[in-house]
């Protein structure tokens, strides 16, 4: 692999494995993650690491848009004003199990008025 260019993979299966030193030569080895079915929408953490946390516009719920939007200081000042500890760091390969077993549909809004069937 050359080092040189982090975006030039030579390797001939030319597979993206999560390590390769992409930013500022270190390797990234955790993620952060928003449990939404635990967040309360407070919107600290978008406050604080704004290139890093969004609010969703319909479940009014914090998630993660970007894993290096911000410095880890910075997403780990935002995990630590979370008042329900709903932001952790996870490994890289733990997001798409987190991700599905996430049931959106399942929230109550916060702020809207819950979802009717219309008859």
């Amino acid at each position: 692999m050359d080092f040189t260019n982090p975006f030039h993979n030579t390797e001939k299966n030319n597979e993206i494995t999560g390590w390769e030193p992409v930013l500022g030569g270190q390797l990234a080895e955790k993620a952060v993650w928003v449990d939404e079915a635990k967040c309360i929408g407070c919107q600290y953490c978008v406050h604080v690491a704004s290139n890093t946390f969004t609010v969703d516009e319909f479940h009014g719920r914090s998630r993660a848009i970007r894993q290096d939007g911000d410095s880890s200081d910075v997403i780990q000042e935002a995990i630590d004003t979370c008042p329900v500890d709903c932001i952790h760091w996870v490994k890289f390969e733990e997001l798409d199990n987190l991700e599905n077993s996430l049931d959106r549909d399942m929230f109550q809004t916060f702020g809207k008025p819950p979802r009717m069937n219309k008859h």
